[in-house]
């Protein structure tokens, strides 16, 4: 794997908006999160030009929102990118970037939902990339989020030592309050108590794999095209999925994941790990538990590698940070998560 350069306090950051123009739509809720890259991390931050683009303009123009991803690795002085926020087309842009510079100027790069298209597919050239918050979800409510979330970001940013065991966030939240009302700007919905962190459906041993996934909906948007990873590429992986917001019903998770095993990846991959689903009811999860555990176990009768759901990643908050391409180890017995690997160049 390539590996960016590790970020410091006072590390320049470009924003980028790949996927939809809520930054010009919602702009107090963008510039908190500005703020918070600066105050609570000491990022500089440089906002690239179509950051804060209207949508109907960023729609029309897929080539100028690669421009700004493929100008961000050739800028010498950017040293990580992040995503304002997700969408829905950044398909899109991936005809546009340019991946030979990408990879000879590797930094990181970090989004969550629609970006996962280029994120999977920089990760399947190579590049270690990372599914997390962004600018508008996950930074703009930093404040209102559990204090370890904080202490999460700057250690995966920021520290040497690994391995680093995660741990479930104390409560977590399905969403934010209404972004157009100043007031509330940054706080979130209700908050539910983590009491019971995630859960192992099925594992007996400890397993280990190189990262890769990303929003499960999302993934469906390259498969079969020349984005999505050949034959060879899913032995010694370990797959993580998401759920968006718009709430797929555990069947149709259920279709999308057949298609995993009729292309025989479960047989080739050591785990899977799935982000706690957004917005559904504790049936709907159950059903949800079910439909995986009956797909991957029973219909495909891959009964030996841990499945882990209700991770802390994806769209609810706070958000565990996950970098493709690296190590990490599930423990069935121990419940433990642990990544294995610094996820940025360990040279100075």
């Amino acid at each position: 794997m390539i590996k960016p350069k590790r970020l410091k306090y006072g590390s320049k950051i470009a924003v980028i908006s790949p996927s939809n123009g809520l930054p010009f739509l919602f702009p107090g809720n963008y510039e908190l999160g500005l703020q918070m890259l600066r105050e609570v991390l000491g990022f500089e931050v440089i906002e690239m030009p179509t950051a804060r683009m209207a949508p109907a303009d960023l729609y029309k123009n897929p080539q100028m929102r690669a421009d700004d991803i493929n100008q961000c690795f050739l800028d010498d002085s950017i040293d990580g990118i992040i995503t304002s926020i997700g969408g829905y087309e950044s398909v899109r842009i991936l005809p546009y970037l340019n991946v030979e510079n990408i990879l000879k100027n590797p930094k990181m790069i970090m989004g969550t939902s629609d970006p996962t298209t280029f994120l999977s597919y920089l990760n399947y050239l190579g590049l270690v990339t990372f599914y997390g918050p962004t600018v508008m979800a996950g930074f703009a409510q930093t404040k209102h989020l559990p204090e370890e979330y904080v202490r999460h970001l700057k250690y995966v940013f920021f520290e040497h030592q690994f391995p680093y065991r995660y741990e479930p966030f104390p409560r977590w939240t399905n969403g934010y309050k209404d972004w157009s009302i100043k007031e509330t700007l940054g706080e979130c919905t209700e908050f539910y108590e983590n009491e019971n962190g995630w859960t192992f459906l099925q594992g007996d041993s400890i397993s280990e794999g190189q990262l890769w996934g990303g929003c499960i909906e999302v993934l469906e948007f390259i498969k079969s095209t020349k984005y999505w990873p050949d034959e060879y590429f899913w032995k010694d992986k370990v797959l993580f999925f998401e759920t968006s917001e718009e709430k797929p019903s555990p069947s149709q998770v259920g279709y999308m994941l057949r298609n995993y095993g009729t292309q025989g990846i479960f047989d080739q991959i050591n785990g899977v790990v799935f982000g706690r689903a957004k917005d559904y009811t504790p049936h709907e999860k159950e059903e949800l538990n079910e439909t995986v555990l009956r797909i991957i176990k029973d219909e495909f009768g891959v009964k030996h590698i841990p499945i882990v759901v209700d991770m802390d990643f994806g769209h609810t908050d706070p958000k565990l940070i996950l970098p493709l391409g690296c190590r990490i180890q599930l423990n069935p017995k121990t419940k433990e998560i642990v990544l294995m690997e610094n996820p940025f160049e360990s040279s100075e």
